[in-house]
């Protein structure tokens, strides 16, 4: 079972640096506004990218309602050398449920 943080908690762990977010949103949706800090890996790309990061500590994925995110994070969590890496989890509500301030432009990673 995946782990769901709230948008809150999320918000407050990126505040902290604590968890990276990977935002699985078509590019050009990322572009337009995504939490700050966020990678993006759409979701069509995932399986294909997963050994291109680093997956240690706390991950949190996020997508566009909260469903597909956490297929997304079960898929992380599987890939050999992630298991043991650190948690992976899910926002649940996904950016609907995200009230905060977004970063806008391409991902850095």
């Amino acid at each position: 079972m995946v782990e769901e943080l709230t948008p809150e908690e999320v918000r407050e762990k990126v505040e902290d640096d604590e968890i990276r977010v990977v935002d699985i949103r078509p590019e050009h949706e990322f572009e337009r506004g995504h939490i700050p800090g966020a990678i993006n890996v759409p979701m069509n790309r995932l399986p294909t990218e997963i050994d291109e990061h680093d997956w240690d500590g706390e991950v949190v994925v996020a997508c566009p309602i909260g469903k597909s995110s956490v297929q997304a994070a079960k898929l992380i969590g599987s890939y050999e050398g992630v298991e043991d890496a650190g948690q992976v989890a899910s926002m649940a509500g996904g950016y609907d449920a995200w009230e905060y301030d977004l970063e806008e432009g391409e991902s850095e990673a």
